[in-house]
Parts: structure tokens; sequence; C-alpha cells
């Protein structure tokens, strides 16, 4: 199941399934933390209503969850990221990158999937150092 993190303009966080389940799921939260066990306690909930009423459960609520985050979710729940140092690791302005993790600025696919590449690069570089 797929599931998204961001963060609201109150500061909160929500955490909702984003792929056509046939049920619609939502956890919230002061925290990424806290969205994230709302969610799960969620899905309990809703996996005891379904026993409770003796109705099949659906097959969404046995997945494992992959969660997706907005940028500012990414660098608020890994604060060890340097926002400003990624940025020029991808070969993005890091004013820019800044104001991207702030949301004071729109970001297109493109420059997500810019970001999105080299995360990946990255944890595949640290993935595969080893320290002497």
């Amino acid at each position: 199941m797929k599931v998204s993190i961001e963060k609201q303009s109150d500061g909160s966080y929500i955490a909702y399934n984003t792929t056509l389940d046939k049920v619609q799921l939502i956890g919230t939260g002061d925290t990424i933390t806290e969205a994230k066990e709302d969610f799960f306690n969620t899905i309990e909930e809703v996996k005891d209503s379904y026993t409770e009423l003796g109705d099949e459960m659906p097959a969404c609520l046995a997945e494992d969850v992959e969660f997706r985050f907005d940028l500012s979710s990414l660098f608020e729940y890994y604060p060890m990221i340097n926002v400003s140092a990624l940025g020029r690791y991808v070969g993005i302005n890091p004013g820019l990158m800044r104001q991207y993790k702030k949301g004071d600025t729109p970001i297109s696919d493109a420059q997500l999937k810019k970001i999105e590449a080299g995360i990946r690069r990255l944890g595949s570089e640290l993935a595969a150092l080893h320290l002497v």
C-alpha cells in the first residue's frame, strides 16, 4: 500500500493511502512519527471493524506499507540530510532547495524526479562503501 506523508499548512502531518483501495485510511499527528503511528492504528481499527462485522477483509489491509514523503516532510523526518548539501549533490541551487523544503516554491515533477534520483544514487553509494 502506498501512503503519502505531507506537512499540512498548520504544521501538523497527515498520512493517507494513495492507491485505489476499498478503504481510505488516514493518520494525523503533530510529528511524522505520530502520523505514522496513527495511520497504523487506523489500519488496526478498520481490521477490527471488519472482523466484528464478519465481513471479508480487504487485501490492502494486509499489504506492506510504502511511505512517500513530500520534501518538507522528508527533511523533517531525516534531519541528518542537509538540504543545501543535497541540492549541490543533485545539481539544484541550494537556495532553491531550501525554498522547496519550506514549501514556499512549487516544485515541478522533473525537479522531484531529479531529487529522488539523487537520493537513490547517494543511498547506493552509502550502501556500497566500507570504512577503514
